[in-house]
Order: structure tokens, then C-alpha cells, then sequence
């Protein structure tokens, strides 16, 4: 077989390349930073358990405030592609200010917060705009391969972004290592210039135009377990990340190349999960592969509270939980990203892609800031038990449901229909 043919079929198309190329490039910048701004946060400005807590939740607040509203304006927008643009160009600017801040000697747990929230912010709107732009890029028979792709491109930005981030922020410092985040930025947004496609005519102002997603994302019952689930996931799973740089690096002991080489060892298992997941989902169905994907994911992180021992015990029990773990989550992800893009129609899509993400990352501001608390009140290991224990109950959302029994993609439904 030639070298050509191997390519999937959507890499050989230039707009899906190039947009795909900005997402690659943009998901490693995005794992630098999160090696880089908690660790200029520990190390640099001496943060404690709480102050993490309240970090984390600066940088997720955006999250509840903002998904819903962004969603409904997003909708009417005939342009998302220039907001997209726009927003990539406002994350570069937002943590380049830090290290001039650093440099300067004026680098305050302030200004840490405020950029947080502000990327946040940008984020959300990158991200309710993408959802559309997906999907007037991919066909629908496509989908699976699409999302296997993307989640690809996260697996590698996970496996190369905390391997860089440690290894920058051990030769040039923390704030500084956030200039690399920044540069990615410029670079996605380079690519999202250069595509044109035929984006969704924007939906009419109607009544009930705002809370219209929202209604679509509670009356649906599939969507309504999803939620649930994803919701569970996310509130337990930023309990655990809020601590768990700290946790590694100061109770374990272990410094910011091994915790770096750590999560690169789960972007392994991610990438592994991408590759395999399009296969799985479609011989297993979609129902069965969330089941899997949200069981596995959890199961797996237990071995972080439990590690003790020998250092390089420790080290082997950390690795093995990023690893099966990412493995897990990215068969997850693929199913029910495709699920979403599947079912939910092109008039409403921004809205109910925000009112899911209000609904569904609202949580992870509420749990880092229990996790700060927790931590700061009961120590970082039995907080951890706390949210490794509690991710567990995901699957309890799922397998009651008719989302645990669907084996094949749904038909896209009319607005206001619903199971």
C-alpha cells in the first residue's frame, strides 16, 4: 500500500489538515501551561494548598459564567471562524504578560488569577465556535474518524507538552515557559486563517432563543445521562488536578522533569486510546464504549493516593495510572463527541454546546475549589481518596440509561424533538 493511501482520508483534505495542524499545535501549547502556571504559582510565589484551589478556579469560572450566553450570541453569527481568530489572538497576548511581569519583578498571585480567568474566558469562546466549525468541515459519516483525530492531536499534546513544560520550566523558570503557550496560540490562529468553509446560516432571534440549548440538553435523555456523567467526571477529576501538582511535589517528593515525564507516560495511553478508539467504537457501539471509556478512566487513578513506597515504586504506580487512564478516557471522549455531533441540529448547535459546557464545566470550578478547601483542611492524600472514589460514580449516570444500549450513531433530531 502506498504511503499516500494510509493517510486517513480527512489528513488529505487541505481545510480539515490545516485546522486540524492549529488544534495540535494549540493542545500542546495548552499542556505546557498547565505544568507552567500552577508550578510559577508553587515555586515561584510560594501558593499554598488554598491559593491552588482558587487558581484552578479562576481559570474554570468562565466555564458557568459564560458558555450559556456565548453560545446564544455565538448562534446568531454568521463569522465564527474570525471569533475563533480573535480569541487565539487574545490567550497569546493574555500570557505574554506574564513573563514580562516576571522579568519585571511585579509577578503577583493577582495578576496569576486574572490572566487564569481571562484565558477561561477566550477559551469558552474558542470552543463553542468550534463545535460548529467541525461540523461544516467533517460530513457526518466521518465523524468517528474526525473525533479520533482530534483526540489524536490531544494524546500527542499531552504526551509532548508536560515532557517540554517540565524540562522549560526547569531551564528558563515558570513564568517564562508560559512564552511557548503564547507562540502556539499565533500559530492556531495562522491556520484558522487560512481555511474558508461554509459555516451554518446563523439562527433567527427568537423567543426562547437563550434558553433554547439548555431545554435541548435537559429534555433529552440520552443527553440529560451524559451530562450527568461528564458532570461527575469533571467535578471529582479537578479535585484531583487541583492537587495533584502539589501533592506529587511536595509530599512525594518527586521534582517538575519526573512529574512532566509522568503525564507525558498517560499522553501515551492517550495517544494509544485515539488510535484504537475509532476501531472500538464501531465494533462495540457507542453506549458500550462510554461505559468502558468513564469505568476505565477512573478505576486507574486510585493508584495515585495509594503510591508509597520506594521512589521508583511510586513512580511505577503513577505511570500506570496516567497511562490506563488516558487510555480510557480518549475511547470516551471519541464516543461521545461523535454521539453529540450526531444528534444535535446545526440551528441550535452553539447553544446547546454551551448550555452542555455550562452545565457540565460549571462543575469543575466547584471542585477545585472543594479541593483547596479539602486539602488545605484534611491534607492532599485523603482529598485525593475523595475524588479518585468519586469519579468512580460516573457510570452509575450511564447504565440505566437508553445511551448504555446504542450501538450506532443517532439520526440528527428536529429542534425540540426529543426522546
Amino acid at each position: 500500500m502506498a504511503i499516500a493511501e494510509r493517510i486517513p482520508v480527512l489528513l488529505r483534505e487541505r481545510p480539515f489538515r490545516r485546522y486540524w495542524t492549529g488544534q495540535t499545535v494549540s493542545l500542546a501549547g495548552d499542556q505546557i501551561s498547565l505544568m507552567a502556571l500552577p508550578l510559577a504559582a508553587v515555586l515561584v510565589l510560594g501558593a499554598d494548598a488554598a491559593e491552588m484551589g482558587w487558581l484552578k478556579t479562576a481559570e474554570l469560572l468562565p466555564a458557568l459564567l459564560f458558555n450559556l450566553p456565548l453560545g446564544a450570541w455565538v448562534d446568531r453569527q454568521a463569522r465564527r471562524r474570525r471569533a475563533m481568530i480573535l480569541a487565539d489572538l487574545g490567550r497569546a497576548l493574555l500570557l505574554l504578560s506574564l513573563p514580562v511581569a516576571y522579568l519585571l519583578d511585579v509577578l503577583t498571585l493577582g495578576q496569576l488569577y486574572v490572566v487564569a480567568f481571562a484565558v477561561g474566558a477566550l477559551t469558552v469562546l474558542f470552543e463553542v465556535c468550534n463545535a460548529t466549525l467541525f461540523v461544516a468541515l467533517v460530513p457526518t459519516e466521518r465523524y468517528v474518524q474526525a473525533n479520533s483525530l482530534v483526540n489524536g492531536s490531544r494524546s500527542v499534546a499531552w504526551l509532548a507538552g508536560p515532557a517540554a513544560g517540565g524540562v522549560l520550566v526547569q531551564v528558563l523558570t515558570a513564568p517564562l515557559a508560559l512564552l511557548a503557550d503564547a507562540v502556539t496560540y499565533l500559530v492556531s490562529a495562522g491556520c484558522l486563517a487560512r481555511i474558508r468553509p461554509v459555516e451554518p446560516v446563523p439562527a433567527p432571534v427568537e423567543k426562547g432563543h437563550f434558553t433554547e440549548g439548555l431545554r435541548w440538553v435537559v429534555r433529552d435523555r440520552s443527553m440529560r445521562a451524559l451530562f450527568a456523567a461528564s458532570g461527575t467526571v469533571q467535578f471529582f477529576n479537578f479535585m484531583f488536578h487541583t492537587l495533584f501538582v502539589l501533592y506529587v511535589t511536595t509530599e512525594l517528593g518527586l521534582s517538575a522533569g519526573v512529574l512532566g515525564a509522568v503525564l507525558a507516560a498517560g499522553a501515551v495511553g492517550g495517544l494509544i486510546g485515539a488510535a484504537c478508539g475509532g476501531a472500538v467504537v464501531r465494533r462495540i457501539g457507542i453506549g458500550p464504549s462510554l461505559v468502558t471509556g468513564f469505568a476505565g478512566f477512573a478505576l486507574p487513578l486510585l493508584l495515585v493516593p495509594a503510591a508509597s513506597g520506594p521512589e521508583p515504586l511510586v513512580i511505577g504506580m503513577l505511570f500506570a495510572a496516567e497511562f490506563l487512564s488516558c487510555v480510557a478516557v480518549m475511547l470516551a471522549d471519541i464516543a461521545a463527541g461523535s454521539f453529540q455531533m450526531a444528534l444535535i441540529p446545526d440551528a441550535i448547535r452553539a447553544r446547546v454546546m454551551g448550555a452542555f459546557r455550562t452545565l457540565n464545566h460549571g462543575f469543575r470550578p466547584l471542585g477545585a475549589l472543594l479541593g483547596g478547601l479539602l486539602g488545605a483542611a484534611l491534607g492532599l492524600q485523603p482529598t485525593l481518596w475523595v475524588a479518585t472514589v468519586g469519579t468512580l460514580l460516573a457510570v452509575l449516570w450511564v447504565l440505566p440509561s437508553p445511551l448504555a444500549r446504542l450501538r450506532e450513531l443517532p439520526e440528527r433530531a428536529p429542534v425540540g424533538v426529543h426522546e
